[in-house]
């Protein structure tokens, strides 16, 4: 489903669950009440770091914990209570954005097929999100996606962030 989930469509579905994964659109806090703690989220992020917008670049270039999260929806941007989380390292010399992203979708459907029975009975046991860890935007990412197109999804983790690195220094210099 790629449309935008609107309360009415909601109200007369009346789904037991709601399972977000790649979903492009923030879901609004009528469609998040009338759903009372039945929306989940599939991330590629370990939360609470890289919340939003291209987590797997910003895992990556900003060296925070790498992995997949499965969270409750909340009002706020992948602010939600965890459900399932598991830690992934990269030996960032091979791996490439392709790749890494990849390995993370792959690792999150597993998570997610593990869970189903627990998923779809609400047996799961949550638990608060714990410190700031981070957020990005789209804007964030319009910055640097120069970055990426003048190398390609394929290059090494590793050169990227070397390209990183320098126009971040040159940012502090100006």
């Amino acid at each position: 489903w790629q449309n935008k989930i609107e309360a009415d469509f909601i109200s007369s579905h009346q789904p037991e669950l709601l399972i977000s994964y790649n979903y492009r659109y923030i879901i609004r806090p009528d469609v998040i009440s009338l759903m009372s703690d039945r929306i989940i989220n599939l991330h590629i992020s370990y939360l609470p770091w890289n919340r939003g917008a291209y987590p797997n670049v910003w895992s990556f270039l900003k060296d925070t914990p790498k992995g997949v999260t499965i969270h409750l929806i909340d009002e706020g941007l992948d602010t939600g209570d965890i459900l399932y989380q598991e830690k992934i390292e990269f030996n960032e010399a091979k791996e490439t954005l392709a790749s890494s992203y990849s390995r993370l979708h792959e690792k999150i459907y597993n998570l997610f097929i593990e869970n189903w029975e627990q998923i779809k009975n609400f047996k799961w046991n949550r638990k608060k999100q714990i410190g700031s860890g981070s957020i990005n935007y789209v804007k964030d990412f319009e910055r640097i996606a120069h970055l990426i197109s003048d190398l390609n999804w394929d290059t090494p983790i590793s050169t990227l962030k070397q390209k990183y690195n320098k126009l971040i220094e040159g940012d502090k210099r100006a």
